[in-house]
């Protein structure tokens, strides 16, 4: 089976987040998927089986199956233009947060998601502690979001991944307002066996109505401040959020199993 390496979200390699794509012609056991994503050992790896009406695509983590995921969706949309249909301008997607769609902008490709507004929670002991002692505003959504008072406190935390576990939430986002960029942020998901995601599509569905209402924007540019780093195109639709970005192919491979 064939499988491709893309860094998502960059336009060149070594920078980004980088994802494992396999489009194949009907679905694997969900075991094997697992081991898969195990063996990569990358924050996702993406399934993507064609159907009738565009794909079904499912994400796997080294930890478990998760429901949505942006790098890797953008790097399935990479490979599909790239060796498959590469006269489409748009692919749709079935999943399990609903049909995504990707279409292709000149060299960007742009994620439609699910808008994930987070709700404001009491900061606790626990977060502060996991923050190192920093206070921050609190807010949850499917993932903890922690907004720092500024980009030098996201950009220097250095991560506890026992104090991020305990926290609620599947992940752990921090985020503050940018100076060069709209706002910057960086993501733990320690539950999932990603210590940090280096570039995080399916946060920024908290962080883009979340910002977007602070700052009064529709159309942002976001960075994540890892040290892989990476560049978002955003835009807050309401109920939707854009999330555009590049992506540079890496390696082609095959996958040997029975």
């Amino acid at each position: 089976m064939r499988q491709y390496i893309v860094d998502a979200f960059t336009d060149q390699v070594f920078a980004g987040n980088p994802a494992a794509v396999c489009v194949m012609e009907e679905w694997l056991p969900e075991a094997l998927m697992q081991q898969i994503a195990i063996e990569n050992n990358l924050s996702e790896t993406a399934f993507v089986v064609p159907e009738q009406e565009g794909y079904h695509i499912r994400w796997f983590t080294p930890g478990g199956e998760v429901d949505l995921c942006g790098h890797a969706t953008l790097a399935s949309s990479y490979v599909l233009h790239r060796f498959v249909e590469p006269e489409a301008a748009m692919f749709s997607f079935r999943s399990q947060s609903g049909p995504l769609t990707v279409r292709v902008q000149g060299d960007l490709l742009e994620l439609d998601f699910p808008s994930r507004m987070p709700e404001a929670v009491p900061f606790t002991p626990e977060m502060q502690a996991a923050l190192g002692g920093l206070t921050a505003q609190a807010f949850i959504s499917r993932d903890l979001m922690l907004v720092l008072e500024k980009e030098e406190e996201v950009v220097d935390f250095e991560p506890d991944g026992r104090l991020i576990e305990a926290l609620p939430g599947m992940g752990l986002i921090i985020t503050a307002r940018g100076r060069e960029y709209d706002f910057v942020s960086r993501a733990f998901f320690p539950k999932d066996k990603i210590p940090e995601d280096p570039v995080c599509g399916s946060a920024h569905c908290n962080l883009i109505p979340y910002w977007g209402e602070r700052l009064g924007k529709d159309k942002m540019v976001a960075r994540q401040a890892s040290a892989r780093g990476g560049v978002l195109y955003c835009e807050d639709r309401g109920e939707r959020v854009r999330i555009a970005g590049k992506a540079a192919l890496y390696s082609i491979g095959e996958i040997l199993v029975e």
